[in-house]
């Protein structure tokens, strides 16, 4: 156990002060809300593995709701908290520690579920399926998830993915989950390459450069920092094989 709780604050040690936490961008967080009707100042929103909150201040900026999000690590609830304060948005949106597998809100509670880039972390299926009963009736769901894009990656992208994410799927599979679990799809569409490299690769392969130095002697965070430059070599020559795609959905 202590060896791994060394290893999660490595982890964190890696990805302090990145804008994101993982592949993203405003114009989709836009995009993709633009594609749910009548966010109101009446709309309760649950955004679930918020990180540091990018994608939840962009939300809170463009929108009148209410928002409450939630993130495992402390951290990152509290910078969320100080930079929802620093533009104004304190009064209608909170962060909170907490678990997207272990929410204790009553049925109906929200009008809206947001999650980029981290439903991953219980599954695509489980997630919409677990989330379901939160929604109001009619309700929307907006997740952005890890995808093939491109038929027959070569053998070491697909290596790279089994391992990584067993789960992925192709987008066509994606939208028929979606269906399965009870949802009708409002719209969807790939991220860009551009939200992989300019607020995530870019600044964690800087965070790297120094993570690397300070750690020059530790055989453990070295091999973390060997698996996050993999991660990224990945992308950067087979990236056209898999992305992210958001998908909005609305309550059956």
């Amino acid at each position: 156990m202590a060896d791994q709780d060394r290893i999660t604050r490595l982890f964190f040690e890696l990805f302090e002060g990145l804008p994101r936490q993982g592949p993203g961008e405003t114009f989709s967080t836009l995009r993709a809300l633009a594609l749910v009707p009548n966010v109101t100042s009446s709309t309760r929103i649950l955004d679930l593995g918020c990180g540091t909150g990018a994608q939840t201040r962009a939300l809170a900026k463009h929108s009148p709701a209410t928002i409450v999000a939630i993130d495992n690590h402390p951290p990152f609830v509290d910078e969320l908290n100080r930079l929802l304060k620093a533009i104004g948005s304190a009064n209608r949106a909170v962060a909170q520690v907490g678990n997207m597998d272990d929410l204790n809100f009553p049925s109906g509670t929200f009008d809206l579920i947001w999650c980029e880039g981290a439903i991953y972390v219980i599954g695509f299926d489980a997630g919409l399926k677990a989330w379901r009963p939160l929604l109001k009736p009619g309700g929307h769901l907006v997740v952005s998830e890890a995808c093939w894009t491109k038929p027959d990656p070569p053998e070491e992208c697909r290596a790279f993915w089994e391992q990584e994410y067993p789960g992925i799927k192709n987008v066509e599979a994606l939208l028929a989950a979606s269906d399965g679990a009870g949802y009708d799809t409002i719209g969807h569409f790939t991220l860009p390459s551009d939200a992989w490299w300019n607020e995530y690769y870019r600044p964690l392969s800087q965070n790297l450069t120094e993570f690397r130095w300070r750690h020059r002697e530790d055989g453990d965070a070295l091999e973390l920092a060997d698996n996050v430059q993999r991660e990224i070599d990945m992308w950067k020559k087979h990236g056209e094989y898999y992305s992210y795609e958001f998908v909005v959905m609305r309550v059956r």
